[in-house]
């Protein structure tokens, strides 16, 4: 059986932690900042988990990523 292809762009966007969740930055925090809160752009720093329904999806994108 061949070698499954990892989707790239999922690669450099999602990292699976050390108990096999999937972690990704939020988006919304690139441009037009003025019209956002202060608050709002702290908290749109921070990782986030990938949800529930989107997981399944993901883990087909990277076969390999799993602990």
């Amino acid at each position: 059986m061949p070698k499954m292809k990892t989707k790239k762009g999922a690669a450099k966007r999602i990292r699976v932690t050390a108990s096999g969740k999937l972690k990704r930055s939020r988006a919304f925090k690139r441009h037009i900042l003025t019209s956002k809160s202060t608050r709002r752009k702290r908290h749109l720093d921070m990782e986030t988990l990938v949800s529930k329904s989107d997981r399944r999806r993901i883990r087909d994108m990277l076969p390999y990523g799993r602990p």
